[in-house]
C-alpha cells in the first residue's frame, strides 16, 4: 500500500473513532440528563413510593455514569460532561410542567417514560456502531437492560396512580 493510501486510510479510521466518541460522549451526557431528571422528579413527586422510585433511579443513572466514564475513558480519554443542552430544556420543561400541573405524579410519571423510551433508542443505535470495544459494548447491553425494565416499572406506576 503506498504512502497516500495509508495516510488515507488512517484518516477515515480516525474520522470513525472521532464519530464513535461522539455517539459516546453522547449517550454519557444522556445519562447525566437523566440522573438529574429523575433527581427532580424525586423532589416534585407527592407520594412516597415514587419519591423513593425516582431516588433510586437517580442513583442508577449516577452508577450509568460513573461505568461508562470507566469504560469510555479506559478507551478514549476523558469525555466528562455536565449533561447536555437538551436535557437541560428538558429539566426546566419538567419544572414547569409540576409548577402548573400542581407537581402532578402522574405527568412526571409520563416524562420519566419519555425519557427512557428516547434513551432505548440512543442505546440502540450505538450497539449498531461498527467498531465498539468489546467491554463499551457489554456495559451498554447491561445498562439497556436495566433501562427497558425500568420502563416496565414506569409503565406499572403509570397504571397504579
Amino acid at each position: 500500500m503506498d504512502t497516500f493510501n495509508q495516510l488515507k486510510n488512517s484518516d477515515h479510521m480516525e474520522t470513525k473513532r472521532e464519530e464513535l466518541v461522539d455517539k459516546l460522549r453522547d449517550i454519557l451526557e444522556k445519562n447525566v440528563d437523566a440522573q438529574k431528571g429523575y433527581e427532580n422528579a424525586a423532589e416534585n413527586a407527592a407520594h412516597h413510593d415514587l419519591k423513593e422510585y425516582f431516588t433510586k433511579k437517580s442513583g442508577q443513572r449516577r452508577e450509568f455514569k460513573k461505568e461508562l466514564e470507566r469504560e469510555i475513558t479506559a478507551g478514549y480519554g476523558t469525555l466528562i460532561e455536565d449533561g447536555s443542552t437538551a436535557g437541560a430544556i428538558h429539566r426546566t420543561w419538567m419544572d414547569i410542567k409540576a409548577f402548573f400541573m400542581g407537581n402532578s405524579d402522574e405527568a412526571m410519571i409520563e416524562e420519566c417514560r419519555r425519557g427512557d423510551k428516547a434513551a432505548i433508542d440512543d442505546y440502540e443505535a450505538i450497539l449498531k456502531e461498527e467498531g465498539l470495544p468489546m467491554g463499551i459494548s457489554t456495559l451498554i447491553r447491561d445498562q439497556l437492560v436495566k433501562i427497558r425494565t425500568n420502563l416496565n416499572k414506569i409503565k406499572s406506576l403509570e397504571d397504579s396512580h
